[in-house]
């Protein structure tokens, strides 16, 4: 279980402006074509504070403890593979189950798997490498499960393996804590099509997606975190969006009202 919640700066959700999947991928589109911010620098940003995050929701010493990082295809997984390289830096027992095969993984996220590769973090695919019954006793004896399966960019009904290891992990009793959005929700809507991650904690990204701040959204996000990409506001301003400073406090800052 989580054994105590971090004491990071808090921020009312009503002064942070929300944004629907449509305008991420515009702000994700900007930051690479027209500031020159690789995706790859936004992954490594996304796994270190998730790292950080999960590091302070159990208890500030990760060193000894058996953490599971389930990761999708897509660059959400990448962030995921990040965080578990910092992750086992701060000491923990790091297993990586990716939900597909490594050829399935984006470019920068294969960039990523490698370094783990080499630092011999255990790595495993789903279904092939792992069996149900062994990866269902490396959930029952983790500390926590990281939920990097799939993004903002996810739509509709999980399906296959990812369907498979949220089904797994809810009936766990690890504390999922997820990158962006709990696997399975809509991110405009906060609804669950099918099957979805319920988690204790979620840090998402940039600016919060419009469905985590939905009734069901607050339900699947658990404890809502924002988390610094490194993003200009003069990005935000050519989309009409005003940011503000919420991380004048810090990198990762808790959404108030938010769940």
């Amino acid at each position: 279980m989580i054994e105590t919640e971090p004491k990071l700066p808090v921020l009312d959700a009503a002064t942070v402006p929300a944004v629907s999947a449509g305008t991420m991928a515009e702000i994700d589109r900007l930051a690479v074509e027209e500031f020159g911010i690789e995706i790859g620098q936004m992954m490594e940003q996304a796994g270190s504070h998730l790292a950080e995050l999960v590091r302070c929701e159990l208890g500030g010493d990760l060193r000894g403890k058996r953490l599971i990082v389930l990761v999708g295809p897509g660059n959400n997984g990448g962030g995921g593979l990040a965080a578990a390289r910092h992750l086992a830096n701060r000491g923990a027992s790091v297993r990586v189950v990716l939900a597909r095969p490594v050829n399935r993984l984006s470019a920068p996220a294969r960039h990523q798997l490698a370094t783990l590769l080499a630092m011999a973090v255990e790595c495993c695919v789903a279904v092939y490498d792992v069996s149900h019954t062994e990866l269902e006793a490396e959930l029952d004896g983790a500390a926590a499960a990281v939920d990097a399966l799939l993004g903002y960019r996810g739509t509709g009904e999980p399906r296959g393996e990812v369907a498979e290891l949220i089904g797994q992990l809810a009936a766990s009793p690890a504390p999922a804590i997820s990158l962006d959005l709990p696997t399975g929700i809509d991110p405009d809507s906060g609804e669950a099509a099918g099957v979805a991650i319920c988690a204790a904690a979620t840090l998402t990204l940039a600016l919060p997606k419009t469905g985590l701040l939905t009734a069901s959204g607050r339900v699947h996000a658990g404890r809502i975190y924002l988390a610094d990409l490194g993003l200009p506001a003069a990005l935000y301003r050519r989309l009409g969006i005003e940011p503000g400073t919420p991380f004048a406090g810090g990198p990762i800052v808790r959404i108030d009202g938010a769940a």
